[in-house]
């Protein structure tokens, strides 16, 4: 399981305030063989460069500096901690403690990865121009993800909804917990081919995907392992789960069994009574 978009979200929105309109003085790179190499002289690259911006595109980070930009993508276990000057726990790194980015300010950004699956990437370029960002999707929470959209993209689509709404071309971020979760609350058969979804269908979709992130973003995210925000505190979304990982537990709306099928090599749980 990895740090799905509310996850990311969360941390962009606990490192932005820390690290936004600084300059970096120096970067401490202990591990280089990530999920891609680290940029052999990323630490020349960005001494003395300020921080212009921090977004998220995706489950991406992008932190903007004038001549390029830096891509930061989480893996299966990764997380980034912010340490403020002279706290002590900076000198006594972990051993999953891959990179440190100090700013001048004393303030460390820490990247931790145990598996070490995620990407720091730097790209010379704006972000819209990356690779792994030129072909994806609308964001879910923005207003180019609505009704008319969804319709018009599942229209062609045999293939079960599910597998449709996880598909960064489809729309990104809505990754497996919130895909079981929103189609739990529309309403709608994770089976069902997406093209037999109608455009009302698709507009309480789309209006449950913004609540369910929406929610998952206000309650700090799911804890999904090894995941942490950048205070190093646990999301608290699992809390509120009414079908993912609830196996032969009973529905939370009618008490029938939840149900688990595996779509696309991903656990998949619904209620066979309240989804058609």
């Amino acid at each position: 399981m990895m740090p799905e978009l509310p996850e990311v979200e969360t941390t962009l929105r606990g490192i932005a305030p820390h690290i936004d309109g600084k300059k970096i003085e120096k970067v401490i790179i202990r591990q280089f063989k990530l999920r891609w190499p680290i940029h052999p002289n990323l630490a020349q690259i960005l001494a003395g460069r300020k921080v212009l911006a921090c977004n998220r595109r995706a489950k991406y980070l992008i932190i903007t500096f004038e001549t390029g930009i830096l891509l930061i993508h989480l893996g299966m276990s990764g997380s980034l901690r912010i340490f403020t000057a002279n706290d002590e726990r900076i000198a006594t790194p972990d051993k999953h403690d891959h990179l440190d980015f100090v700013f001048d300010d004393g303030t460390v950004l820490r990247y931790h990865d145990p598996r070490k699956f995620g990407a720091v990437l730097w790209y010379e370029g704006i972000a819209e121009h990356h690779p792994l960002l030129e072909k994806l999707g609308p964001e879910p929470l923005s207003d180019d993800f609505d009704a008319n959209y969804l319709y018009q993209k599942l229209k062609t689509q045999k293939r079960a909804v599910k597998l449709a709404l996880m598909d960064n071309a489809v729309v990104v971020g809505v990754g497996n917990i919130y895909a079981n979760e929103s189609l739990f609350k529309a309403g709608i058969s994770p089976l069902r081919p997406a093209n037999k979804l109608t455009k009302k269908e698709c507009a309480l979709l789309v209006e449950t995907v913004k609540a369910v992130l929406q929610r998952a973003i206000e309650t700090g995210g799911s804890t999904l392992r090894d995941f942490v925000n950048s205070d190093g505190k646990s999301g608290y979304f699992q809390q509120e789960y009414t079908v993912y990982g609830r196996h032969n537990e009973p529905c939370v709306q009618c008490g029938g069994l939840i149900f688990k099928e595996t779509l696309g090599q991903r656990g998949t749980f619904y209620c066979p009574n309240c989804q058609k």
